[in-house]
């Protein structure tokens, strides 16, 4: 999936009370501005007036949403969240009979999703203050990866009914091939290493491999 861009607004709202979307907007840059602080100067050393001021805002505008640092961080984690979730739609649609080919799509979609510029920022994030805020990575995990599993798991579950896959324990399954095409790959990356699409194609594909021939029907 592609990032969501950036968002810089060229134009403020003028004199008067802004419309909604203006609204709206103005908050998604106040999130955004946000998240590239903490992830530059860390929880501890960003302030909310420095937010504030990055965004043209008043400390008194942003209190007036958000209580306390706290609360502004754990809002600019959910969009972060909600902007890296893949809809599962997404996968429904490169389904096939074939299910060497569906594997690979679904491992194709969500690896390019993790290397994202939205992905690479939330686990970034999520790396540098989970042990300070350990329900943002449950946060993460119950919104967004779980219902991959649940998803990859149902599509197992189906090729098992139909016989091209032995009988196993469907959950576990879905997550340790998950874990096994994108962890070591995506890691690599998150740690500053480039991205290596041939290389990212060869991994897939050998994984896919692996999962397969242990899964299917001896």
């Amino acid at each position: 999936m592609g990032d969501v861009e950036f968002r810089s607004l060229t134009m403020r709202p003028g004199a008067g009370r802004p419309t909604r979307e203006q609204a709206e907007l103005r908050h998604q840059e106040l999130l955004d501005r946000a998240l590239e602080l903490f992830l530059e100067n860390g929880f501890e050393l960003t302030t909310i007036e420095a937010i504030a001021a990055s965004v043209g805002m008043t400390k008194r505008t942003v209190y007036a949403r958000y209580p306390d640092k706290r609360a502004l961080f754990k809002a600019t984690v959910q969009q972060a969240i909600e902007r890296w979730i893949v809809p599962i739609d997404l996968f429904r649609a490169v389904e096939s009979d074939d299910l060497e080919a569906t594997l690979t799509e679904f491992a194709r979609i969500r690896l390019a999703n993790a290397v994202s510029p939205a992905g690479l920022r939330l686990q970034r994030i999520i790396n540098a203050e989970s042990y300070r805020f350990p329900e943002i990575a449950t946060m993460m995990h119950e919104q967004g990866t779980a219902q991959v599993i649940d998803y990859l798991a149902d599509l197992l579950r189906r090729h098992q009914r139909a016989g091209t896959l032995r009988p196993f324990k469907a959950g576990r399954a879905a997550s340790a091939f998950l874990s096994m095409v994108v962890g070591g790959a995506a890691r690599g990356v998150v740690l500053g290493r480039p991205a290596d699409e041939k290389g990212f194609e060869e991994h897939i594909r050998l994984c896919v491999g692996l999962f397969l021939n242990g899964a299917r029907p001896r």
